[in-house]
């Protein structure tokens, strides 16, 4: 799965700074692995991209009081509200993918196994948060 068609998920703080990675095919949706990512921690607040969107686990973290924070799809019927000036706080995580795509070993994503390329993304990570 860790070869040229797989996605990573990335949970991080208000800082941008990563707590927790998953790999997934590159085919696989990204709706599935919000719950995953969010398993076991401590949120008030949850960013997410267009992606992970779905109104059941939408209702399934406001209901533990969880403030989510995901625009609605271009196509949505009943569009939901969405705070952008908040949302453009967003940028950190991207910076993170930048940064981390500064390795040549995760952008052009050598490693054939999982477990070889979760651990390099966990020390990239490491080199980025340290500097």
């Amino acid at each position: 799965m860790a070869g040229f068609s797989c996605k990573i998920h990335t949970l991080t703080d208000a800082l941008g700074h990563p707590l927790r990675f998953i790999l997934t095919a590159g085919k696989a949706s990204d709706v599935g692995q919000a719950q995953n990512l969010i398993a076991g921690m401590a949120i008030k607040k949850l960013m997410m991209d267009k992606g992970y969107e779905s109104f059941k686990m939408i209702a399934e973290l406001e209901e533990r009081g969880i403030t989510v924070l995901c625009p609605p799809r271009s196509n949505a019927l009943n569009p939901r509200e969405c705070d952008f000036f908040a949302y453009k706080e967003r940028h950190l995580i991207e910076c993170f993918f930048g940064k981390l795509k500064h390795y040549r070993r995760v952008f052009s994503r050598f490693d054939k196994k999982d477990i070889n390329f979760l651990s390099f993304l966990h020390f990239a990570s490491i080199m980025i948060m340290t500097r």
